[in-house]
C-alpha cells in the first residue's frame, strides 16, 4: 500500500504500517524510525510540527526533546483534555544535522495527506513557517504569520512560532507566550467547552505505546 493508492481509504492501522516501511526518499536510508504521531485516535485539535530531530529518531515519537517539553507544557498551560489533541510533523524522517529537506517534505506529502484525512483534527496549529508553508505555501515569514488564524480547508488554521525558535531570542518566547494566550481564546471560540476539563498530566508519564509502533495513543 502506498500513500496515493486509489480505492477505498485505509484504516489508521494499515496506514501505519504503509508509513512504518515508507523508502520515498533518502532520509529512510539514515532513520533508526519513522516518526508518526502521538497523541489522541481523534484529535479535536492536532499540532503540525516540522521534522523530527535526534531524541524524536531515538524513541520514534514525535516531539519528545526540549522543544517538545516547551511544547508539552503549553498543552498543559491551555487545558488541552488528553484524549483531545495529537502532534505530527510534515516529514517523518529525521534529516541528518537538522537541516530540514524540501525533497523529503515533498515525498511525504501524501502521508501528511493520509495523516490529516484518517485523523480528522476540527483545528490545526502549524509550529513553524515550514509547518504553516505545507498548508499554504504562500505564507509570509514565520514571525509576521505567527498569532494570525486564518481558515484551511474549511477549519480554523493557527499559526505558531516553533518552540525550538523561543530558546534563540527572547522576543520569540515573548511572541510564543502571545500566541498561546490567543490561541487560548480562540480555541474557546472555536470550540466551546473544549478546555473545560482538566488538563493533562506534566511530561513524565509514560507514553501509551512504544516503538517501533512509533505512535502512541491517549
Amino acid at each position: 500500500m502506498s500513500a496515493t493508492t486509489g480505492g477505498d481509504t485505509p484504516s489508521w492501522e494499515e496506514a501505519l504500517e504503509a508509513m512504518q516501511g515508507c523508502a520515498a526518499c533518502g532520509l529512510s536510508r539514515h532513520r533508526k524510525n519513522v516518526v508518526i504521531y502521538r497523541g489522541a485516535r481523534r484529535p479535536r485539535l492536532l499540532f503540525l510540527g516540522e521534522a523530527p530531530g535526534a531524541q524524536e529518531d531515538e524513541s520514534g515519537f514525535p516531539f519528545v526533546g526540549k522543544a517538545g517539553q516547551l511544547l508539552d507544557r503549553a498543552i498543559a498551560e491551555l487545558g488541552l483534555p488528553a484524549d483531545g489533541y495529537g502532534i505530527t510533523n510534515v516529514v517523518m524522517c529525521h534529516p541528518p544535522g537538522n537541516v530540514f529537506d524540501p525533497k523529503a517534505a515533498v515525498a511525504c506529502r501524501p502521508w501528511l495527506e493520509l495523516k490529516l484525512a484518517l485523523l480528522a483534527p476540527e483545528v490545526i496549529v502549524t509550529l513553524g513557517g515550514r509547518a504553516l508553508r505545507a498548508l499554504e505555501p504562500t505564507s509570509g515569514r514565520p514571525l509576521a504569520e505567527a498569532g494570525r488564524p486564518r481558515s484551511w480547508r474549511g477549519r480554523p488554521l493557527y499559526p505558531m512560532l516553533h518552540p525550538a525558535a523561543t530558546f534563540r531570542r527572547r522576543a520569540f518566547r515573548d511572541q510564543w507566550d502571545r500566541d498561546l494566550e490567543r490561541l487560548r481564546s480562540m480555541v474557546d471560540q472555536w470550540m466551546p467547552g473544549f478546555l473545560s476539563c482538566s488538563p493533562i498530566p506534566p511530561r513524565g508519564s509514560a507514553p501509551v505505546g512504544s516503538p517501533p509502533s512509533s505512535v502512541a495513543f491517549k
